[in-house]
């Protein structure tokens, strides 16, 4: 096979695309030294046509590509879409409207965050050669054996997705799925903006000082990565930002002071940079500091023994539906069902509310009971006593 080399011959290609029901996508790139995904190889097919794209080849424009994402007409298919959304994101065109066979396959039944080798072996009866998976996508040429695995991933995929959306609408469930994809698909998941970059960490305490310098390394952190094109923790570890933010060093001496930051770090390039983040965020830490959720973890011993019946009651529900129970509900919404019969939740609305949510509820109110039947957990129905009459 050879791939698409020059924007007249993309094209064409995507002239092809156009009226199509959907278009299976997937990429090849590399971000191990790098803050930004270098994006090596695009793969795209469908029932009919399928083809791979070198962006990496001198004058390729992929903006005739770029509009087949933004096509509000053609379904875009994926597996485990993330890191691909992200990367389309940065050239300004999420792929709309999505959908992701491994979302799809835990709605049908087929485990949790399930791999894509897995979904082609089961659904399709194909094992996967994958020893191409780990090769170096950025060299070029590019050998036949890497084009043949990567244009496999979507011919699959291609097969995959009208096997899949049949059995979801046999069984009422592809409105999950697009109920993810919403969600998949939101800016904020790809949102770089520095200043937001202490919300993918963990802040451990909640004074506005300790906060300001959090939120103002990570900044810091998120733009020298960006500017430099490396990974965030080969600028600094995140367990350095929780000790700068807990001790706020505001000299040389006091950082090289802590033991979770590279010695002689304060002599770097980087040394003078991160203090003055450091001095920046304590000048007014009060208006700075972001404003910190409280945990929702269970509020009292009781709320605790809650959230671990819910657990048992969601598996066995998951189960029941033949449903991943990650796609249901998440420890902390668990959490906050324990605390809150009208908790702000997903798993109390919609389908969610259906499969689990109500259910959730009525176990709170010892209306309903869990039965070890063997190795399977039942739920009941609990009949309370008629309260006897008044003398």
């Amino acid at each position: 096979m050879t791939p698409i080399t020059t924007t007249a011959d993309l094209a064409a290609f995507c002239n092809q695309l156009k009226g199509q029901e959907f278009v299976a996508v997937d990429t090849e790139f590399m971000r191990e030294t790098t803050y930004w995904p270098k994006l090596c190889l695009i793969q795209a097919a469908t029932r009919d046509i399928e083809a791979a794209i070198d962006p990496l080849a001198e004058g390729l424009d992929l903006e005739p590509f770029l509009e087949v994402l933004r096509d509000q007409s053609i379904l875009k298919v994926f597996h485990a879409a993330r890191q691909d959304v992200e990367i389309f994101y940065n050239l300004k065109a999420t792929p709309k409207p999505l959908f992701d066979t491994q979302v799809a396959g835990m709605a049908a039944g087929f485990g949790e965050q399930v791999a894509y080798d897995a979904l082609v072996r089961q659904m399709l009866k194909i094992e996967l050669d994958k020893s191409s998976r780990f090769t170096d996508w950025a060299r070029r040429p590019l050998s036949e054996a890497q084009l043949t695995y990567a244009v496999a991933d979507v011919t699959h995929l291609a097969r995959l997705y009208p096997m899949l959306r049949a059995r979801l609408d046999q069984e009422g469930r592809y409105a999950w799925v697009a109920d993810e994809m919403k969600g998949l698909i939101a800016d904020d998941n790809y949102d770089m903006d520095p200043e937001r970059a202490w919300k993918r960490l963990k802040p451990r305490r909640h004074t506005s000082k300790y906060l300001a310098v959090f939120k103002g390394v990570a900044a810091w952190r998120e733009r020298t990565a960006q500017m430099r094109d490396q990974p965030r923790n080969r600028i600094l570890k995140d367990e350095a930002i929780d000790e700068i933010a807990t001790q706020a060093p505001l000299d040389a001496e006091a950082l090289d002071r802590l033991r979770s930051v590279p010695k002689g770090f304060s002599g770097s390039r980087f040394g003078p940079d991160l203090l003055a983040a450091v001095r920046d965020s304590l000048r007014d830490p009060e208006a700075y500091a972001p404003v910190l959720e409280r945990s929702r973890s269970p509020s009292s011993p009781a709320a605790g023994a809650v959230v671990e019946l819910l657990k048992v009651l969601l598996k066995a529900r998951a189960e029941d539906a033949g449903v991943a129970s990650k796609l249901i509900a998440t420890v902390s919404d668990l959490e906050m069902i324990a605390n809150d019969d009208a908790a702000d939740t997903p798993a109390l609305t919609g389908w969610r509310r259906d499969a689990f949510g109500a259910d959730a509820l009525k176990l709170k109110r010892g209306e309903l009971g869990l039965v070890l039947d063997g190795a399977r957990v039942r739920v009941v129905e609990v009949r309370r006593a008629p309260r006897p009459a008044a003398d």
